[in-house]
């Protein structure tokens, strides 16, 4: 399969390009150059399938022109390695845990299949990889876990100071080795644009031998579509989840919208946000104003201008009329998403991060107005990554931290520090 630039629908290349390369010249995004669909055959026994089933046949509809079906299927299993169960809270009122990985947080899944992918298409080659990630908090550390010692790599993980949490920054600034992490003196958007700026320097990207494992990286989205169908196919039959996504880089949402394009009935997508609402500000008024970020609780979704947006627009023909008519954009203030909190502890006894607390209040604004439907709210990270917050909504000692998280606590961080400034940065990757 070829894939194009969202910029330049003329601009081809091959997988190995569009995974390795990860930004095409023009600054678009790679997209399939046909979107594959899965057929009448699987969409008859999809609910008696494995999970690992499901993204065997999610992967193969992607890459089965390029990658040989025995390592595909050893890509996705060394992928799965963990589930990603669907808890009822109450009748219709469904949460989705995406934080049993390594690291705690969905980002797991794109990591761990990306870094599997992309040793498959090195194989053989002698180049050391270097593997640039900009990270608002839990992709720098689902990257880090998925490449840590993996030979012929090197990670470099760009993230703000001072806005990610306490035990987010351990998981990127401890590990060594071949991962190196830098603050950077800015927002998140500071630094997807310095990483930006060094894939469209082609002269640097091409010497370095560069590689994206954001989101803007294909690989990424690809696995993320399987546990929409995992967990969609845990409703009763006919049931058509609402899937509620705490939004803001909007991969995870691009994801659940290459498994609707493969064919898995969704009613809608509730996009939630934080005070960084570009994107429900767009499903409003269909005005894209993208505009700095501003720091909340839920730090992961501060993003003020989501690079996937410009998939979303491809994948609805760049009409906005289609997408408002599948997705609603919600956003949320700090003290709606602590009172959240709170109130899911109360009501369930269950421990919503501040990310999943944003999805489950647009869950509930969608079920006063919409009442039978049933929604699926993704929550993308496990609570304890947020201790300070979580402990100040529901008391000291309320979320229990796993082992592999608690054993940074005491580790030392190293992390060198940088401007938010493209050619500091490139003189300092030059170097």
């Amino acid at each position: 399969m070829l894939y194009h630039s969202t910029n330049n629908p003329a601009h081809r290349v091959d997988l190995k390009e569009a995974i390795l390369r990860s930004l095409p010249p023009d600054n678009g995004l790679y997209m399939p150059d046909a979107l594959p669909v899965l057929g009448p055959e699987f969409w008859a026994i999809w609910r008696e399938l494995t999970f690992q089933e499901i993204g065997y046949a999610v992967a193969q509809a992607f890459f089965q022109e390029d990658v040989p079906a025995a390592d595909l299927k050893e890509i996705v299993e060394g992928t799965l390695a963990f589930d990603a169960p669907l808890v009822t809270l109450a009748p219709g009122d469904h949460i989705l845990e995406l934080f049993h990985g390594p690291t705690l947080a969905f980002k797991d899944f794109g990591a761990r299949f990306m870094a599997r992918l992309m040793a498959w298409l090195v194989r053989g080659d002698n180049r050391e990889l270097t593997v640039l990630v900009a990270t608002s908090g839990d992709t720098g550390g689902a990257v880090a876990s998925a490449f840590h010692k993996v030979p012929g790599t090197r990670v470099i993980i760009l993230y703000p100071q001072g806005k990610v949490s306490g035990l987010q920054e351990k998981q990127l600034t401890t590990l060594g080795e071949n991962i190196t992490a830098i603050e950077i003196d800015g927002t998140f958007d500071d630094c997807q644009r310095l990483v930006k700026s060094a894939f469209l320097d082609r002269e640097l990207a091409e010497r370095l031998n560069l590689t994206s494992a954001n989101s803007i990286n294909l690989s990424r989205l690809v696995p993320q579509s399987f546990y929409y169908i995992h967990s969609a196919r845990q409703l009763p039959e006919g049931v058509q989840p609402v899937f509620v996504v705490p939004s803001g880089n909007f991969g995870n949402i691009t994801a659940g919208l290459l498994a609707m394009q493969l064919g898995l009935p969704v009613k809608k997508f509730l996009a939630a946000t934080n005070a960084n609402d570009v994107v429900p500000a767009y499903l409003k008024s269909g005005d894209y104003q993208p505009r700095p970020s501003i720091a909340t609780i839920s730090n992961a979704m501060d993003v003020g201008a989501p690079s996937n947006f410009a998939r979303m627009q491809a994948l609805f023909g760049n009409s906005w009329e289609g997408m408002r008519g599948k997705i609603e954009g919600m956003a949320f203030t700090d003290g709606q998403t602590r009172a959240a909190i709170r109130e899911v502890k109360s009501l369930f006894d269950y421990e919503i991060d501040p990310h999943g607390a944003v999805g489950w209040l647009a869950a509930r604004k969608w079920r006063a107005v919409n009442p039978g439907n049933s929604t699926i709210t993704l929550e993308t990270a496990h609570p304890s990554k947020f201790l300070d917050v979580m402990e100040e909504e529901i008391g000291k000692g309320s979320v229990e931290i796993p082992e592999r998280l608690a054993i940074l606590a005491d580790r030392e961080k190293v992390a060198g520090r940088l401007p938010a400034d493209e050619a500091a940065f490139k003189a300092w990757l030059a170097g």
